[in-house]
């Protein structure tokens, strides 16, 4: 069973019980995911003259919710990060958002979002440019993600950061005077209070109606975690880089209207099972969907197209070649050629191209099925 299967099947029962409260890129989302390797995508007609067979390649949707695409993305992306790193040890560092504003973070997520980000990473390269602990221009990045193993609504940005700092002035690399890179209660008072401070700089009305006690008596959990070279915690994060929520092959079973997924609680390598119906799988995994061109990496200090410059005079203090990758050539994503046969791996011919149907747009969608609500209802 495949999430695209579970969609198609449930589409017009969500739209109907949801209507004009489901978000556009959401409604995109749904019809990307059950066209995906369709003839509705369009495509290629192949002959293989070996086998005596046609086949058929669909175009993929490229949406970058989609649980078929983006593992060959990830891999090129990870590939790129890993020539990256620096000779030093590296943090992960994480920040939260309270359960109390996880509500309206929901409801207003490309201005929280933004807001998560520009707040933890001021703090970050604030408490890294004082003496104290580093003293001096940081480069890292940060990776946004929003679910837990039960699909789950728990935003959270993982950082990775070296253990250090670079001395513009001194032209020489600070090591972390602490052994977990930065004291985190220091690091979350001050990500809460440039985080209240953004909030009522960006929209006051919103800032008004949260609870003044939140900003004061609330802890705004960080967390701060050595993770060696780098290399693996990069790899643990390219997972979320290009891919979603849930893909196909933790999907169980789909029966009755209900769907049967597993998932590894944390900490623990045996499988888990949950059953809940099509509509609240739905709802669990489209809350998950980011705002249209929002960007979910992010990168700053020397690693931030600005801090190109300051970047190079890194490299050049630890002697460090450009565009190296420890990663081979060859990707384990690797696809194969369109016009290779799957079975017996001769060139097929290329027959004819099959163009891509037209789609009627979300707005228009939603006001047919409130049409056909109403007529029901009538």
């Amino acid at each position: 069973m495949e999430i695209a299967e579970i969609f198609r099947k449930n589409k017009s029962k969500y739209l109907q019980r949801f209507g004009r409260r489901i978000p556009g890129n959401h409604i995109k989302t749904i019809d990307a995911i059950i066209d995906c390797r369709t003839p509705v995508m369009g495509g290629d007609v192949y002959y293989c003259e070996a086998c005596g067979k046609y086949h058929y390649s669909y175009h993929s949707c490229k949406n970058r919710h989609c649980p078929k695409c983006g593992s060959n993305d990830s891999e090129k992306w990870l590939k790129k990060q890993m020539g990256k790193l620096l000779p030093v040890n590296y943090f992960m560092v994480t920040f939260t958002i309270p359960q109390e504003l996880r509500f309206v973070c929901r409801s207003n997520q490309k201005l929280f979002y933004s807001i998560f980000f520009k707040a933890s990473s001021e703090a970050l390269k604030t408490l890294l440019n004082d003496p104290k602990y580093a003293g001096g221009k940081s480069g890292f990045m940060g990776i946004l993600h929003t679910w837990t193993r039960q699909l789950h609504y728990h935003p959270h940005i993982h950082f990775i950061v070296p253990g250090g700092a670079f001395d513009v002035i001194r032209n020489r690399w600070n090591r972390a005077n602490s052994k977990f890179l930065i004291p985190v209660r220091a690091l979350s008072k001050m990500y809460r209070a440039k985080f209240r401070d953004f909030l009522k700089m960006n929209n006051p009305q919103i800032f008004y109606s949260i609870p003044n006690h939140i900003w004061y008596d609330k802890e705004f959990i960080t967390n701060s975690q050595p993770v060696g070279k780098g290399d693996k915690a990069l790899e643990y994060l390219s997972n979320y880089v290009y891919r979603i929520a849930i893909s196909n092959n933790r999907i169980v079973k789909y029966q009755n209207g209900k769907v049967t997924f597993k998932y590894k609680p944390s900490g623990s390598n045996n499988y888990k099972y949950q059953t809940v119906t099509a509509i609240e799988f739905m709802r669990r995994f489209l809350q998950h969907v980011l705002p249209s061109g929002f960007q979910k990496i992010r990168y700053f200090g020397f690693l931030s197209s600005a801090g190109k410059n300051i970047f190079e005079k890194v490299q050049k203090y630890f002697e460090i070649k450009t565009n190296e990758s420890i990663l081979p050539e060859k990707s384990a994503f690797q696809k194969r050629e369109r016009n290779i046969c799957p079975h017996c791996k001769s060139k097929m011919l290329h027959l004819a191209s099959i163009l891509r149907k037209p789609r009627a747009p979300p707005n228009l969608l939603l006001q047919s099925i409130s049409v056909k609500c109403h007529q029901q209802t009538i």
